[in-house]
């Protein structure tokens, strides 16, 4: 019974590996968390660890951290990143080079398509980055804000953005990422603005619009990613 349940566990070993080897972009293969998928579950598994039973538990008698001027910080750094990658997203294709109907990844090795893989992955890491909201939360002891839906949105954007850079470093759904980090400048602005005070709020008139804008994304991105299906490229 042993040997039997060795040779399966050694078939699917095989059949991973075989199918690593025949899909995954050899580009991408030595940049950070892309070895393989066990770096990423970990940092994801810890996340969720954290937020869900240490995070709260440690907080339970204590005060809510001051975190201001981190969030500060923390906001800006998530405009400018957002910047950069839509300016990336539009520079290696987007703005003229890529078809909105139908684009095939560039797996070669020319300037572009190295720089939208590049971009790929920066967003990979700019999803990283993003779990710290809700450390954030937690640490603040806004844990009526770390929703289910929070958590799925957070834990599962890593998964999909390490599986584009890993096999899809390019090409069409490369648009979900430009569009994404366009509306993120929106969001993480919103975000800067509404915690420097109350002073501020009178320049938030524009905060009814920012949902308005993320159903245009997500209508955009369902459009874009639907009609690929019926096109040939």
């Amino acid at each position: 019974m042993n040997g039997a349940n060795s040779t399966f566990d050694m078939s699917i070993l095989d059949s991973y590996r075989k199918f690593m080897e025949r899909n995954s972009d050899p580009r991408t293969e030595n940049w950070w968390l892309m070895s393989g998928p066990g770096p990423l579950l970990t940092i994801l598994a810890t996340y969720l660890y954290f937020c869900n039973s240490v995070g709260p538990r440690y907080m339970r008698d204590k005060k809510p951290y001051d975190l201001k001027n981190v969030i500060i910080i923390y906001n800006v750094s998530q405009i400018l990143m957002s910047v950069f990658l839509v300016y990336e997203g539009l520079v290696a294709g987007w703005w003229n080079d890529y078809n909105f109907s139908c684009q095939p990844v560039d797996y070669s090795d020319s300037p572009k398509a190295r720089r939208m893989a590049a971009a790929v992955w920066w967003y990979f890491t700019a999803k990283i980055i993003e779990l710290l909201d809700t450390v954030f939360f937690v640490l603040r002891k806004k844990n009526r804000q770390i929703s289910f839906l929070h958590l799925y949105h957070h834990f599962m954007m890593p998964i999909c953005a390490w599986i584009g850079v890993k096999f899809l470093p390019g090409g069409h759904g490369t648009l979900l990422g430009v569009i994404n980090s366009f509306i993120h400048v929106i969001m993480y602005t919103y975000y800067l603005i509404s915690g420097l005070g109350p002073q501020y709020q009178k320049y938030l008139w524009w905060k009814k619009h920012v949902t308005t804008l993320q159903l245009i994304q997500f209508l955009i991105i369902f459009y874009h990613n639907f009609t690929v299906m019926f096109c040939e490229c």
